[in-house]
């Protein structure tokens, strides 16, 4: 186990944080220009690009890092003339700068799951950060007690949507993530933003790297009733455990610990829904609601 930190709610250094927002909103009103231009729609260059419609559109707002290779691709098929390509550089050193965006006590988590090649969420009591639509984040952040300031809210939501570009970076990383169906009955927010939190699921779901399970509340016996944590393996090295409760996280280094949360998370996804069967669960619940 390495050092056991509390939460100050204190946010990081923003260290330039609207700069680099300002710079990736202009880079997605440059693509959605450059799309229109070529009488293409979202879903099209999506498709072409292989990146779904909903991170498009992510793109086009400035909500989802414009990853360098992207830029080199959309402009090599939307004709920019290296316009997008050669931003590339200033992105990479806008996420230098956005990741020390983070709570200080988060820092060493949040580094160590930038780089890893497999990770494993088992969310017991809410939403993994990477799964988390903005509306989410900030409904998260905002009900948060003690309570948070506007700024920090603002800095933590960009940072958490900053995080899920995890998902899409080559080379993919290994995802799984384990979620109790109460996590998913409680409407976050609003109705409409619960609404756009089922669809983000939907559309998160299928990655080929993805795999989405959910915990039926029925289930009669369960294997872990001692809260979420996370299992990391970062490149070359053997796995680790992340522990977050109460304002209070966690590393767990310890070989035995490490194997025997590896161990029941092995048992949780085989009492989980399958895949299949958990999207089902999640498009009943949105039809719900």
């Amino acid at each position: 186990m390495v050092a056991v930190r509390g939460d100050s709610g204190g946010a990081g250094d923003p260290a330039g944080s609207e700069e680099v927002a300002d710079l990736f909103r202009a880079i997605g009103r440059m693509i959605k220009a450059a799309r229109e231009l070529a009488g293409m729609n979202q879903r099209e260059l999506g498709q072409a690009v292989g990146y779904s419609e909903e991170q498009i559109s992510s793109i086009e707002r400035g909500r989802r890092t414009p990853q360098p290779d992207l830029l080199v691709t959309v402009d090599e098929l939307l004709g920019c003339g290296g316009l997008l390509a050669m931003l590339g550089e200033d992105v990479e050193r806008a996420k230098a700068r956005r990741r020390v965006r983070h709570p200080e006590w988060f820092r060493d988590y949040a580094e160590l799951e930038a780089t890893a090649v497999e990770l494993h969420y088992y969310a017991a009591l809410s939403l993994p950060g990477l799964l988390q639509t903005e509306g989410h984040a900030r409904a998260v952040f905002t009900s948060r007690r003690p309570l948070l300031d506007d700024e920090t809210i603002e800095q933590r939501v960009a940072a958490r949507l900053g995080r899920q570009e995890i998902l899409t970076r080559w080379p993919l990383p290994l995802v799984s993530f384990t979620v109790e169906e109460s996590v998913l009955q409680r409407p976050t927010g609003t109705s409409t933003v619960h609404r756009v939190q089922l669809r983000r699921l939907l559309s998160v779901a299928p990655l080929r790297n993805v795999e989405l399970q959910v915990m039926p509340t029925n289930r009669t016996d369960h294997p872990s009733l001692g809260g979420p944590f996370t299992l990391l393996t970062p490149p070359g090295k053997a796995q680790l455990a992340y522990v977050e409760v109460q304002n209070v996280s966690r590393l767990v280094t310890a070989p035995e610990e490490v194997r025997m949360l590896a161990a029941r998370y092995g048992s949780i996804r085989a009492q989980a829904l399958n895949p299949s069967e958990s999207l089902a669960l999640i498009e009943k619940l949105l039809g719900d609601q």
